[in-house]
């Protein structure tokens, strides 16, 4: 699992990763339970965003003093279409989260720190799947074939799954907590159990945040093998997916109160998963530049987020009085 990144590089992403999760912890400590407004959300949004970016500098820069400059603009370019795959793919990962906090009607205030933990338990995991998954590559170069026809299929069956309702009283995974673990009918502040009659009992919020967990589990699965059409190397596919991972909370704020502005962006994300799927499968046929990828996933985002505030329901005029 050789990669471009020197090894201070590495250990400067752990080190910011860290800080970055302290300080988070930190402010969500002092803040407590509180809503997020739209302008918090926008904030922090453009702060994660911004930080990705001077990483990605920095990762130029670096690959530059070492390679020269051709090399350091192919691999930040890398960075930059493996980040916004991610980060378009973390949108269906969130009308996710909405609809379970929906469903379980989980106060804003509570949210926050649901997504918190949530986004620890997603960086874990995607570590550990990103190592394997490079270790696999390196070793077996027919993996790639498997996960480009996983993409290809995944995004088909996103297309069609994409404008119904999902219904999550049906979910499995929610059925077997229900079977295994008593559960109290009112939330108790931001506890994950409480004590109802004189037993200890979990609060919807536990049943919350293991659906969070799973709903991780499934989008890592989808997402990971995306960026390895990107690039293999295991410090751009770890990097771009983490920094994309970082900014989750605040996009949730943020999307979730446009959400219904943007319905067709599922579509969209189908096609760029089709379409990734495709290059995967083509690899050692056609190789489609990075610059052409990056402006594909751009495109297609773009065109859908425009189709979607073009067609979407207008809200009833209010009466004047």
């Amino acid at each position: 699992m050789e990669s471009i990144a020197p090894t201070w590089l590495w250990a400067f992403f752990i080190i910011s990763v860290l800080v970055a999760l302290f300080i988070d912890f930190v402010v969500l400590k002092k803040q407590g339970a509180h809503e997020v407004s739209v302008k918090e959300a926008l904030n922090w949004s453009v702060v994660w965003v911004l930080l990705s970016f001077a990483f990605n500098g920095l990762f130029w820069w670096a690959v530059y003093q070492d390679h020269g400059m051709a090399v350091a603009n192919t691999r930040s370019m890398e960075f930059l279409t493996g980040y916004l795959i991610e980060k378009s793919l973390a949108v269906d990962n969130i009308f996710v989260f909405l609809m379970i906090f929906t469903y379980f009607a989980v106060p804003p205030a509570f949210q926050k720190r649901v997504l918190m933990i949530g986004i620890i338990g997603a960086i874990v995991l995607r570590t550990v799947m990103i190592l394997v998954g490079s270790w696999m590559i390196s070793e077996f170069h027919w993996v790639l074939y498997v996960f480009g026809a996983f993409l290809l299929l995944t995004g088909i069956k996103m297309w069609w799954a994409a404008g119904q309702e999902p219904d999550l009283e049906s979910n499995p995974a929610l059925k077997l907590l229900r079977r295994v673990t008593p559960v109290s009918k009112e939330f108790d502040g931001e506890k994950f159990f409480t004590f109802e009659n004189g037993k200890r009992v979990a609060t919807p919020l536990f049943l919350v945040i293991a659906l969070v967990g799973l709903t991780d589990v499934i989008f890592a699965v989808d997402s990971i093998p995306a960026i390895f059409a990107i690039t293999t190397d295991p410090f751009i596919v770890l990097t771009s997916n983490i920094f994309a991972i970082l900014g989750l909370r605040a996009m949730y704020f943020l999307l979730a109160a446009v959400a219904a502005k943007f319905h067709l962006l599922s579509y969209g994300l189908a096609v760029i998963l089709a379409f990734i799927g495709t290059k995967m499968l083509l690899i050692d046929v056609v190789k489609i530049p990075v610059l052409v990828s990056l402006g594909v996933v751009v495109g297609i985002l773009a065109i859908t987020m425009v189709a979607s505030l073009k067609t979407a329901p207008k809200l009833p005029a209010r009466s004047q009085g």
